[in-house]
């Protein structure tokens, strides 16, 4: 498990384009029968990567947390973005289809990840963060999120976003969690931007092609700073900080957010012609 301590947003407007990308970038994330784990001190949430090919991955907690099992203190939400498989959690299977999701509640004690077709493994996303409660495995498919239209084509940002850990679909103790799929010709996400205060968040772009990027907006609202973005890469957005993006070409991204509460709207807004 890697770990990454907080950043102080005086110190980052400072950073050079390698510094930043060692701070706030997570790749790597999808590798042939292994799994890779970043922890962030930024409300201490965990951001990993499953692909089991040819055997089983098992959830672990790893000296990091100071935990008998992974899920000891903790809640994680998951979402396969790969090919069929099957997560199974203290003895239940669950399947788990392409784009399906599933929260696992604090408690649980054995979690493993395997595909159904080892020619299409299974990419199993998962975030994670501190819990106070048992609340129950829900498994979500896309088709049982909630669905909120955004934006328009004039402003090329039309999007649909999937809240599939959220107050309104089920109960969490402060994981929120959800996929949000851009439309052909559209390719800004989360314009105007905002901050929140109360909680942090992680970005992992996906459905791009090998030539293309976003270019992944960071930093104070006056002094902005960019990422650029391959397929199947994180990215870490501080509370203080933006988190907007514009692509080559449309494209999706998993969102997770932890932090002081889960209200989806709870956001300070910036104008776009106050941006630096």
């Amino acid at each position: 498990m890697e770990v990454r301590n907080a950043s102080n947003s005086r110190d980052v407007k400072h950073y050079t384009t390698e510094r930043l990308r060692e701070e706030f970038l997570i790749q790597g994330l999808f590798t042939k029968d292994n799994f890779k784990m970043v922890y962030s001190h930024i409300d201490r949430i965990i951001t990993a990567g499953f692909m089991p090919v040819t055997k089983e991955l098992k959830l672990e907690a790893g000296k990091e947390l100071a935990a008998d099992y992974f899920l000891q203190r903790r809640e994680m939400g998951c979402i396969n973005i790969g090919g069929k498989g099957i997560i199974t959690i203290d003895g239940t299977e669950y399947e788990m289809n392409p784009r399906d999701g599933i929260y696992i509640g604090m408690g649980n004690k054995d979690v493993t990840f395997k595909s159904v077709d080892s020619n299409e493994p299974a990419k199993f996303y998962v975030s994670s963060c501190p819990a106070h409660k048992e609340y129950p495995t829900v498994k979500i498919d896309i088709t049982k999120a909630k669905k909120v239209p955004c934006g328009s084509v004039e402003e090329c940002n039309k999007r649909v976003i999937n809240q599939y850990i959220h107050p309104e679909v089920m109960q969490s103790c402060q994981l929120a969690m959800g996929l949000t799929q851009l439309e052909p010709g559209s390719n800004w996400n989360t314009m105007p931007s905002h901050t929140h205060d109360r909680r942090m968040e992680v970005y992992m772009y996906l459905d791009m092609s090998e030539d293309d990027v976003v270019f992944h907006m960071m930093g104070e609202p006056t002094e902005t700073r960019h990422i650029i973005m391959h397929n199947e890469e994180a990215v870490i957005s501080p509370s203080w900080s933006i988190h907007s993006g514009v692509g080559t070409k449309a494209y999706s991204f998993i969102w997770a957010m932890c932090g002081e509460n889960q209200e989806f709207t709870d956001m300070d807004h910036i104008e776009t012609k106050d941006l630096r």
